[in-house]
């Protein structure tokens, strides 16, 4: 299965949204809370190419962008490619 992260903030529904996507998937993942832990902002803004906002998801180090794009990858099944949802057990 890939490897999932995801930068987030506690106050972010658009956050909270990415994650709920990523475990209705079953999808497990690392969460770096930018708020807690401020110095992974730019560690987040330099591996998203100068994006600034949370959430920033990376699936194998691949920056995929934010909700609306994970969504967007969700919705076309894409997402699951990228997961290698094939390889999962259902």
């Amino acid at each position: 299965m890939a490897a999932v992260e995801i930068y987030t903030s506690p106050l972010c529904g658009y956050c909270h949204a990415a994650k709920q996507l990523l475990a209705e998937k079953q999808v497990i993942f690392v969460e770096v809370d930018v708020w807690a832990e401020p110095t992974r902002k730019s560690e987040m803004i330099e591996r998203a190419n100068g994006r600034r906002t949370v959430p920033q998801v990376f699936i194998d180090g691949e920056g995929i962008g934010g909700y609306d794009d994970l969504a967007e990858l969700a919705r076309t099944g894409h997402l699951d490619r990228l997961l290698g949802a094939a390889e999962r057990p259902q």
